[in-house]
């Protein structure tokens, strides 16, 4: 559910909602609401329609990249909706390989896990992203930007994380700071430059969601550094290594 600045269709994206998370409803007229996720604290107006009146007790998570929801247990039958990784789900029953969804239509069960189930690996995670489309504001494998990508990697290893990168360099983990030339990161060290994010793959290559090639790649830190100088004056300005429960 797109989240905008003002409400209309041709505002500017802010963030988007993913299915089953919860919101606090400020005020709706029009059609639209405005609203404040539970899950980031973002404010924005979104569809009025696309809010349910009622909360979920949710049970499971999408582990999946993304997964469709079908109206029957039948993988041949024309999908009702396609819901993306770390959606949150109410389910009452398995059946045939799927799980019943207490909001209606069935996913496929080896898509989801328990809703307190983590992967720490959150490399691993983002790397499952590689060659999603970058999108501005979007926070989902149909699209997404350099901060989504943190957010949702490390929401699956079980952390609660805010929504922009500088949000992200501010609170996320331990501080190792940078110095360009002399500093080597190791595998999981999110790495912060201006307006920019990215995750280490080891000491010298990243995995991120650039504007550069509209998408999530592979990169090497050296040349990710030297096309950031060239556009804002500046380099890696910080690195910083989040607490991950085994």
């Amino acid at each position: 559910l797109d989240l905008r600045r003002l409400p209309g269709h041709n505002e500017a994206l802010n963030n988007q909602l993913l299915f089953g998370e919860e919101v606090i409803l400020y005020d709706e007229a029009d059609g639209w609401a405005w609203v404040q996720s539970r899950t980031d604290r973002y404010v924005g107006y979104v569809e009025r329609a696309g809010l349910a009146e009622d909360i979920q007790s949710n049970t499971h998570s999408l582990t999946a990249l993304r997964t469709f929801l079908y109206p029957e247990p039948d993988l041949k039958k024309p999908p009702l909706d396609v819901f993306s990784i770390t959606a949150a789900l109410n389910v009452e029953e398995h059946h045939r390989g799927f799980a019943k969804l207490a909001t209606g239509g069935w996913v496929f069960a080896k898509h989801i896990a328990p809703l307190d189930s983590i992967e720490p690996d959150y490399v691993e995670t983002a790397l499952k992203f590689l060659g999603t489309p970058y999108f501005w504001g979007g926070r989902s494998s149909i699209g997404l930007d350099c901060s989504a990508l943190l957010q949702l990697s490390l929401a699956r290893a079980g952390l609660v994380v805010l929504r922009d990168s500088d949000q992200q360099q501010e609170t996320l983990g331990e501080n190792l700071g940078w110095i360009t030339g002399e500093t080597e990161p190791e595998r999981g060290d999110l790495l912060h430059m201006a307006g920019h994010c990215a995750i280490a793959l080891d000491a010298k290559h990243v995995v991120h969601a650039t504007a550069f090639t509209m998408s999530v790649i592979c990169e090497e830190i050296e040349k990710l550094e030297a096309r950031v100088i060239a556009k804002s004056g500046k380099g890696i300005t910080g690195r910083r290594r989040p607490s991950i429960a085994k």
